[in-house]
Parts: structure tokens; C-alpha cells; sequence
């Protein structure tokens, strides 16, 4: 495979659409990742169609959402692609790599390690950006112009940022359960300090509520989407400290709905529940 070779490994019929897994040399990463997507009908037809960019959280691969999300029917009616990349780098051997419970030691986190021995391969924002994006959209029916993004826990986190922190790349956002705050919470911190050491400021430019807090005016003023289900034992620990973004949102002016959803823990019988409303947020914003 070269950098730019996508090697198809499945395919299977779906909802009248495909859903495929791929493989490709990452020059980002400097190692293979895989990733998948789905194809609505219209897609394989061969006109363009917009696109969500979904980002999973800590354990998970590129096949956790597209197994477990139940997102594709309604992805084939509203005539949208997903694409799902693998969370994390695989294979580096690096020592404490395969400890993915252990933030700063494994999971991706959608950022650009600065600190050894992190810093060569886990480079998962640039990976994202700059190479699997442009790839995906120069390879498939999918339209550059019309591509949303969101995500679950961790992913939630990364869905956030890089929407911030890429403005006009993405025209919607929603998020799971988020690690919303994570300069102020035991997993980011952990995290921050494994892959960009004790500079707090560094950890801020990763930070979806310090990044709200810069924003001169409303970033996506058609609004963002959030649920979190008030049974998540990791909002009871405060991982993920939604209230910081809700108040970042408020101070800037920012359309926040942020659903308290009772009952529902942190899992992806959570996810199945309010997929639809997230895709049709998006599919709104993506027209």
C-alpha cells in the first residue's frame, strides 16, 4: 500500500448502500489504519453526498460505531455518508501502548503527541485533517463542502475541538456524552500530561470549554447537539463536566442544546436511542 492507496478489506450490502472496511499506510501515523464507511444508495449511484465524521471513544475501533450505532438505515434514507476511523494508533510498540484504559498511554485522544515516545506516531488531529479527510473525499462520492462531525466520550471530546478548532471545515456538530472539559478532569489531565507534558496552556488549545471561551462570536450558529444520559457513572465522577461547555456556550453566545437524559448510562444502548435526532441535526446543517 502507498500513502494513498485505499485497500478495500470488506463490504457488505446495506439498506440498499455499502458498508466497507479499509486499510491504508498513514504518513501521518507512519503506520497502517483502517477505517470505515458507509455508503448510502445515492452514494453508489454516484452522486456526491454529505458526510458525518464520527470519532469513538476509549476502546473502541473503526467497527464499534458502525456495529453498534444502528446508524446506517436512516443514513440511507437521508442520503448521507459515515465515516468512522480507527481511535488510536496500532502497533507501535511502544511500551504501555496496548493499556488503553490508561489515558496518556494508548488511547488517541485526537491530538499531536508532543512528548516521547508518543510524538512520532500519535498524531491523530493531523492524521484526521490533513491526510484521511482529503483522502476519503478524493476517493469516494463524498462532498468536502458538506461534512459534519461528532462523537462519543472521548471521541465526543475530540468532535468538539477539532471543530473549533478548524473552523469552515465542518457546518454541524453534535456529541455524546463529551469529555467536555478535560483540563479539569483525572482522565484529561492524565491524558494532557502523557502526550503534551506540563504545559498547561498546550492543554487549553485542546480543551472544547477554553476553546469556546475564545470565540469572538457563535461558531455554528445553526447550534450544537449534546446528550448525556444523567446515569452515567463517568458524569457522576466528573469526567466529563458538561456544564463547563453549556456555560462556555452561554457566554459567547453560542446555540447550545444540551439534553439531560434520564436513565441512560454512558454505553451504546445510549447512542442507539438518539442517533436519529443526531443524524437529522446534522442532515439539517448539511443540506
Amino acid at each position: 500500500m502507498t500513502a494513498l492507496t485505499l485497500e478495500l478489506k470488506n463490504a457488505h450490502a446495506c439498506f440498499g448502500g455499502a458498508q466497507r472496511f479499509y486499510e491504508h499506510a498513514s504518513r501521518e501515523i507512519g503506520l497502517p489504519m483502517k477505517f470505515s464507511v458507509y455508503l448510502p444508495p445515492k452514494a453508489l449511484m454516484g452522486e456526491k453526498v454529505p458526510a458525518l465524521l464520527y470519532l469513538a471513544g476509549l476502546t473502541c475501533t473503526e467497527e464499534t460505531f458502525m456495529i453498534k450505532a444502528g446508524a446506517q438505515r436512516l443514513a440511507a434514507e437521508l442520503g448521507m455518508a459515515l465515516i468512522a476511523p480507527d481511535t488510536s494508533p496500532r502497533g507501535a510498540n511502544v511500551a504501555g501502548e496496548s493499556d488503553a484504559w490508561d489515558f496518556g498511554v494508548g488511547a488517541g485522544f485526537y491530538l499531536d503527541a508532543t512528548r516521547e515516545p508518543w510524538a512520532k506516531h500519535w498524531r491523530m488531529e493531523s492524521y484526521l485533517m490533513s491526510e484521511l479527510l482529503p483522502l476519503v473525499c478524493d476517493k469516494l462520492p463524498i462532498d468536502a463542502t458538506r461534512i459534519g462531525i461528532f462523537g462519543h466520550s472521548m471521541g465526543g471530546h475530540g468532535a468538539l475541538t477539532l471543530a473549533l478548532r478548524h473552523p469552515g471545515v465542518f457546518k454541524s456538530v453534535s456529541a455524546f456524552a463529551p469529555i467536555s472539559n478535560p483540563v479539569n478532569c483525572p482522565w484529561g489531565q492524565k491524558a494532557f500530561t502523557g502526550y503534551l507534558g506540563d504545559d498547561t496552556a498546550a492543554w487549553a488549545a485542546h480543551d472544547a470549554s477554553a476553546l469556546m471561551g475564545t470565540q469572538k462570536q457563535a461558531p455554528y450558529p445553526a447550534g450544537i447537539l449534546i446528550d448525556q444520559g444523567m446515569a452515567d457513572k463517568f458524569l457522576m465522577e466528573k469526567q466529563l463536566l458538561p456544564e463547563a461547555f453549556e456555560t462556555a456556550c452561554a457566554n459567547v453566545g453560542q446555540p447550545l442544546t444540551l439534553r439531560h437524559q434520564p436513565g441512560y448510562d454512558h454505553g451504546y444502548y445510549f447512542i442507539q436511542t438518539f442517533i436519529e435526532d443526531h443524524l437529522k441535526h446534522h442532515a439539517e446543517q448539511l443540506k
